[in-house]
């Protein structure tokens, strides 16, 4: 096996193994602690400070410490918010969080920056399209890791499973639920009952390995991509050079246009793990059918997430973005229509599976545009995108608790719109040759053959 196909697998079953915890436990947290809020509350706290990293962390960790170890480093502090959840409280959950959100937007960062450089080194070497090797590595990436869903929520499915929910759920619960949710008290009823404290820590104590799992396996596999012999050719860069590197790239225009892209990413994201879940399942199913759910959309994720690696080197990236824009504005509007009841269980199943086909395409294509574009500020670009991804989580997050289900919508549809149009102003921006500062740089490297020839 090729090496750099070797270490892509090995990042790819690490990030696995870390996300069948964290996935499992991010579905749960607005089902689970929905007491005073604490749940959202958590996860908007975890996005803030993964705003906060990504303004200064993710440049000066990989430059000081190299992808592999930057992405241990950020792994463990996904491991501390699993050890967290064993004592749910404000004082363990919000710190935890904390450092979660400190550490995933190096962890993020690393990974796209050292698909990237693999993917090109392979590219180089072999006489490919650097483009096409990084959105094939892209895609094998995603298909491993999008299926952490899979495994995450089906093992909380059938850990809670254990004590199903019997009886039917009250009519006056079912008027609240969907679009229709303003997040005033759920009326009582079996659907919503917590599992027993001794099948959470179960649950927990499995995340919790895996977690651990995840570290060892990077830590002892993952070859190091001799970033401090990169460092040496080309002299240190000041601390200050690099923590601002991430805000200096933001003069290219093309930038200032795409980060709409993960922002949206957030919002997307952030409503399917806060609201459809505890607003349309938990609330018209019972917290033991979020993980299926869940399934459904991590397996179509991964799925897609593969092809569409594979698609895109026929296609280009313009169709599969208008697809993955027209796909969820569908789901926006039926969930803005539909009224969710226990008798039209397929539903659930078919809004989930649309909604990862969609977000694959996010997921795939923005990484692989944000690497061929900001190919020479990869580290800076990759830190701009997890800011402004979790910059949609913050906000989506934060007005969780006060806004009707059916406004969220709307607002998702705004931001859709909006973001689309701006992608499709770097596009022709792109076929122009008009990409403004920092771009003969930071794109150097797809500009020449026909690597423009498929966008």
């Amino acid at each position: 096996m090729d090496r750099n196909l070797r270490n892509v697998l090995v990042v790819s079953l690490g990030f696995l193994l870390l996300f069948t915890a964290y996935g499992g436990l991010q579905s749960l947290q607005s089902s689970l602690y929905s007491e005073e809020g604490l749940g959202v509350a958590v996860l908007s706290t975890l996005y803030g400070a993964m705003l906060l990293s990504s303004m200064f962390l993710p440049p000066l960790l990989i430059r000081t410490l190299g992808c592999k170890w930057t992405i241990v480093a950020a792994m463990s502090c996904y491991v501390a918010f699993s050890l967290g959840n064993f004592y749910a409280s404000w004082y363990t959950l919000v710190p935890t969080s904390v450092l979660l959100g400190l550490g995933a937007a190096p962890l993020w960062s690393a990974q796209g920056t050292y698909l990237t450089t693999v993917g090109n080194a392979y590219a180089e070497k072999a006489g490919q399209v650097g483009r096409d090797v990084v959105n094939r590595y892209f895609g094998i990436f995603f298909l491993v890791f999008q299926s952490s869903g899979v495994w995450g929520n089906l093992i909380s499915s059938l850990v809670f499973g254990q004590t199903p929910t019997q009886g039917p759920v009250p009519e006056e619960q079912l008027a609240s639920c969907g679009a229709r949710d303003c997040l005033m008290a759920t009326a009582p009823g079996n659907s919503t009952q917590r599992p027993t404290q001794q099948l959470i820590y179960t649950l927990l104590g499995i995340y919790t390995g895996s977690g651990v799992l995840a570290v060892l396996l990077v830590a002892l596999l993952l070859d190091p991509l001799g970033e401090p012999q990169q460092r040496s050719e080309g002299g240190t860069p000041s601390t200050c050079s690099t923590l601002l590197s991430t805000f200096r790239l933001l003069r290219d225009r093309r930038l200032r246009l795409l980060v709409l892209l993960p922002m949206y990413s957030g919002f997307e994201q952030a409503f399917l793990a806060g609201d459809y879940t505890r607003s349309y399942v938990t609330c018209a199913l019972g917290i033991h059918f979020v993980g299926y759910v869940m399934i459904c959309f991590s397996a179509t994720n991964a799925l897609c997430s593969e092809l569409y690696g594979k698609v895109s080197q026929y296609t280009g990236r313009i169709p599969l973005y208008a697809f993955g824009a027209v796909t969820q504005l569908s789901c926006i509007v039926a969930l803005l229509l539909w009224r969710p009841s226990p008798d039209q269980l397929a539903v659930f199943f078919v809004f989930s599976g649309l909604w990862g086909m969609a977000d694959a395409v996010w997921q795939t294509q923005n990484n692989a545009l944000y690497g061929v574009l900001f190919d020479k500020n990869k580290e800076a670009a990759f830190a701009n995108y997890r800011l402004w991804e979790a910059l949609g989580f913050v906000v989506a997050f934060g007005y969780s608790t006060f806004l009707c289900v059916s406004v969220k919508l709307y607002v998702l549809l705004g931001v859709l719109g909006v973001a689309m149009l701006a992608y499709g102003t770097v596009e022709l921006m792109e076929a122009r040759g008009l990409a403004g500062p920092l771009a003969a740089e930071a794109s150097e490297p797809a500009e020449g053959g026909d690597t423009q020839t498929k966008m």
